[in-house]
């Protein structure tokens, strides 16, 4: 049983949490054809299209070894020690060809969603992001892809494979490792409660006591501010892909509360993982 959350550490995914991890797979390696320039730059992004698509397949296979029980040192957990080993793990590996990035990125995906469907694994596990549950670490896995998806998407100018649903079945992973990348030079002193709905169902609570910071599964009672966001618009801004003015303007994000001045304040608190 997990201290934090309560929950059960053993069982099976949630349901459409596997479906998700090897569909995304799927479609980042549709991304990846034969004549892909894996040159081209990502978008507002040091990083190559195969740079990225480097990344994704080194985290997969980190992520499939983890569950399968054998846990790899890979930074420290904090922002600063994950870029770090990001860039030595992309210099000691130098594959930067499509097709076989391609069919990596799925490989080693199958091979951590079928750990994790097996439910294995005794108690928690040790990730670049600190303890987790197998289910938190599936959440975790469909949660980075999707972000360098996003990115390899937009590089090469194709839909991308975000949707409700997908983003919806991040949150186990994302309310776990937001007091972990809490921005300490904005929550200094803080003290608020934020109810997070988002559209269609599901939603978590933060709590900031002098700085402190609390998330809750549920919307907290009686908060200061509830925000009310598309889910698809909540992950990228959690990934740090869009800023929040933009979302605003076009209504995808709606905030109330006796204090609802402290919504601009909310993406601040955290640092992307």
């Amino acid at each position: 049983m997990d201290s934090v959350t309560g929950r059960d550490l053993r069982g099976p995914l949630p349901e459409g949490l596997g479906a998700a991890i090897h569909e995304t797979a799927a479609e980042i390696a549709a991304l990846l054809s034969p004549g892909t320039d894996m040159a081209r730059r990502i978008p507002g992004a040091e990083w190559t299209v195969g740079e990225a698509a480097a990344h994704l397949a080194l985290a997969n296979e980190l992520m499939a070894h983890i569950a399968a029980g054998r846990p790899r040192p890979y930074g420290d957990g904090t922002p600063q020690s994950l870029a770090e080993a990001n860039e030595r793990s992309l210099e000691e590996f130098t594959e930067r060809r499509a097709e076989p990035l391609a069919a990596m990125i799925v490989e080693h995906a199958d091979a951590c969603a079928e750990a994790l469907e097996k439910g294995s694994l005794e108690g928690p596990v040790v990730t670049p992001l600190g303890t987790m549950s197998p289910q938190e670490l599936g959440a975790y896995l469909l949660t980075h892809m999707l972000g360098h998806g996003y990115d390899l998407a937009r590089a090469l100018g194709r839909p991308h494979m975000l949707d409700r649903t997908r983003a919806a079945l991040t949150l186990p992973f994302l309310l776990r490792a937001m007091p972990r990348v809490a921005e300490p030079r904005n929550t200094a002193g803080m003290n608020a409660r934020y109810a997070v709905r988002l559209w269609g169902g599901g939603g978590f609570g933060v709590t900031l006591t002098d700085g402190e910071v609390s998330v809750d599964e549920q919307p907290v009672a009686g908060p200061d501010c509830t925000i009310s966001i598309e889910p698809v618009t909540f992950l990228l801004m959690a990934l740090g892909r869009q800023g929040q003015f933009g979302p605003i303007l076009r209504g995808r994000i709606l905030v109330r509360g006796r204090k609802p001045w402290l919504a601009p304040r909310f993406p601040g608190l955290f640092t992307a993982p």
